[in-house]
């Protein structure tokens, strides 16, 4: 047993200090590692030396600044996570390592009538089938991170109202599939996991303090501060969708009026355009349509934009980030949403905190979700097991085996 404040105890807890900011940023030279966790050169080398000889990391060469460097990230074979996404439409799959290497990733299209039980049976389908599809080794699997289209108790897990999958609510999501797939199983709603994804992978990348706005059946966002997403005790910040824009407004699911989604959710947007483009329109064809030039697609787009630079603004106020990311189908049309937002921003907001801003569309897309769940997966991870050799073994030691 090592003794607290002894030489060995020091050194295991520089260790798992390493292990954990090459974990999170998926891979790091050995200037960043001293930068990110304090530690002095000299021990960065010496600490990366033993975790290369172990096999807990490996070391590439690449530059930096234009100088000769060496790329830190932890061992593929180390371990393996899973991302699951359940959206209004669609469940996305994938498989990465500790790495942050995506193995395998997939998508299909679901009901948004489906049960919930109908839904995690999906799951567990397209878990099973990449992971035979891979080659992976079950037993290697540390966690999975799942994302879904609604507000999550922190303390209990349930799943809030959520008028995206009707039939969800009440629900403990990270419990039902914990129960299928027999490994760690971490939950969060959608908008959280989008920024997650986007701050390693995307457009947030190298910011500590930033917003993702998803539009899409709903308006939601997640809130990246000092570096972490903030979920507030119960759970629900980030429902900026709510915030009241007009009190005589149309009337909200939530039971208010004039909330921000409806003046830029899809359910409440495509009927404006039914009368001359139809019934079968979507966010996706309005946005292919105003980047084609359509006048009327166009004028939808960039009051949606105005609307949600007022949501923004609110944001900057009161948060003071220093980018917000636009995901959802909308982050397609580019400036002709981007420029109404800025607008919004300038006219609405504290003059500093407006300056401070960057507003930029998100780099992955559709992926940003399932990808912040490989990341909520690989966060929620324990370093001690890494350096033990088991990376696995102590992470399922609550649950049955994954067979």
């Amino acid at each position: 047993m090592e003794t607290p404040g002894s030489q060995s105890s020091l050194h295991r807890a520089n260790l798992e200090r390493v292990v954990r900011a090459v974990r999170l940023a998926g891979s790091l030279t050995q200037a960043e590692i001293a930068r990110t966790t304090g530690l002095s050169a000299a021990t960065v080398s010496n600490i990366v030396r033993e975790l290369k000889e172990s096999g807990t990391v490996e070391v590439t060469p690449t530059s930096a600044g234009g100088r000769r460097a060496r790329s830190v990230s932890l061992s593929g074979d180390a371990g393996i996570v899973i991302g699951v996404d359940f959206g209004h439409t669609h469940l996305r799959v994938a498989i990465g390592n500790l790495a942050h290497q995506v193995l395998a990733e997939e998508s299909e299209p679901l009901d948004v009538d489906a049960s919930s039980t109908q839904g995690f049976d999906r799951a567990e389908q397209l878990v099973t089938r990449l992971i035979e599809a891979t080659g992976v080794d079950r037993s290697k699997i540390a966690g999975v991170g799942l994302g879904v289209p609604g507000p999550i108790d922190v303390e209990s897990g349930t799943l809030g109202s959520t008028a995206i999958l009707p039939g969800w609510t009440g629900t403990k999501p990270a419990e039902e599939l914990r129960g299928r797939l027999g490994v760690p199983v971490h939950v969060d709603n959608d908008a959280n996991l989008g920024a997650l994804g986007e701050m390693v992978w995307g457009s947030g990348r190298g910011v500590r303090d930033l917003a993702y706005i998803k539009v899409a059946s709903g308006v939601g966002a997640g809130l990246v501060i000092n570096g972490k997403i903030y979920r507030g005790p119960g759970g629900t910040a980030g429902e900026i969708g709510h915030i009241t824009l007009d009190e005589s407004g149309p009337v909200c699911r939530c039971g208010n009026r004039g909330c921000l989604e409806t003046f830029a959710a899809a359910r409440y947007v495509l009927p404006l355009l039914q009368s001359s483009h139809g019934t079968d329109l979507t966010m996706e064809g309005v946005v292919r349509l105003a980047r084609d030039g359509d006048p009327g697609c166009r004028r939808v787009i960039a009051d949606v934009g105005r609307h949600i630079g007022s949501g923004v603004a609110n944001l900057c106020n009161l948060l003071n980030p220093s980018r917000v990311v636009l995901g959802g189908d909308l982050a397609e049309a580019g400036e002709l949403v981007l420029g109404p937002i800025r607008e919004s921003v300038g006219r609405y907001a504290i003059p500093s905190a407006a300056r401070q801003l960057s507003v930029l569309p998100g780099a992955l897309g559709g992926r940003a979700e399932v990808l912040g769940a490989l990341a909520l997966a690989l966060s929620e991870m324990g370093d001690s097991t890494l350096l033990d050799g088991t990376a696995v073994g102590a992470l399922r030691a609550a649950s049955p085996a994954f067979t």
